[in-house]
């Protein structure tokens, strides 16, 4: 099994590659644009596991990254078993203070390349044929797919908070693109499960150690292993979506009634609070 992780050289996909090949024997091919850290990572991973690994530099926030990946994969006779849209840039900004480049950057990342990839590796797992013994396997105690994709949401796609209307409008995008695939994929053999976590405990949203060690402690974020294990047992299980955290479930309908003066008053104060 080759399993594709984006975004796995630190963070929450690094916690994929790692519990992918430690749970799961399964080969990697990472993805990021942190080349340095990436390379250490996939040799680590193939010392400490004796799975195969492969490192691949790419900046996936260009428009063509998808294309260019997926002809990597053919050109080195790569067959991806499961794909892991991980990748993910997080900011806090007044929209019309917030430049055209970085408002690309977040659109193609969360949205243009994840779809691509979705309809490129979706089409090829589809039109797997699996041997015998794959036929035989299972994973989680479930029959093996075709193929298995896991998409990365937010608690925030139901969230109408200004200073990430971006970043929360782009996992909105993740969660229902990722819903309506699945029906598509299901019945052809091909499992595609999004998750929608709260807050995870990692440097992505800036916020200070302590307050970082509070929400964990507070079971508002969640460490990114324990999130991790959750989702891929999830995924192997034919899961559609899943959100982790009985608070989360408690906020969610509350979140999309939130009146409007609490929203200001958010806008004036959530600043504080990162680095």
């Amino acid at each position: 099994m080759l399993s594709l992780v984006t975004g796995a050289s630190s963070g929450i996909g690094l916690q994929y590659a790692t519990q992918l090949a430690r749970d799961y024997h399964s080969d990697l091919l990472l993805v990021s644009n942190q080349e340095k850290e990436l390379e250490e990572v996939a040799q680590n991973l193939k010392n400490e596991y004796g799975v195969n690994t492969l490192s691949h530099y790419a900046d996936l926030s260009q428009p063509d990254a998808a294309d260019l990946l997926f002809a990597y994969c053919k050109d080195n006779g790569l067959v991806v078993d499961v794909l892991i849209n991980n990748a993910g840039v997080f900011f806090f900004n007044p929209y019309c203070e917030t430049s055209t480049k970085r408002i690309d950057l977040m659109l193609n990342l969360h949205m243009i390349t994840v779809a691509k990839l979705c309809r490129l590796f979706g089409e090829e797992m589809i039109n797997r044929q699996l041997t015998e013994q794959e036929q035989q396997e299972k994973i989680n105690g479930c029959k093996r797919k075709k193929g298995y994709i896991l998409n990365m949401s937010s608690m925030s796609a139901w969230m109408a908070m200004p200073g990430i209307q971006t970043y929360n409008a782009t996992k909105a995008f993740i969660y229902n693109f990722s819903k309506s695939l699945w029906y598509e994929l299901k019945p052809k053999g091909v499992n595609i499960t999004v998750m929608t976590p709260g807050a995870v405990d990692t440097a992505l949203f800036g916020l200070a150690p302590n307050l970082r060690k509070l929400a964990v402690n507070l079971t508002v974020a969640i460490p990114p292993e324990k999130l991790v294990k959750r989702a891929l047992r999830k995924m192997f299980k034919g899961k559609k979506a899943d959100m982790p955290g009985v608070i989360n479930h408690l906020a969610t309908p509350l979140l999309k009634h939130t009146p409007d003066w609490l929203v200001f008053l958010a806008i004036k104060y959530v600043g504080r609070f990162q680095k």
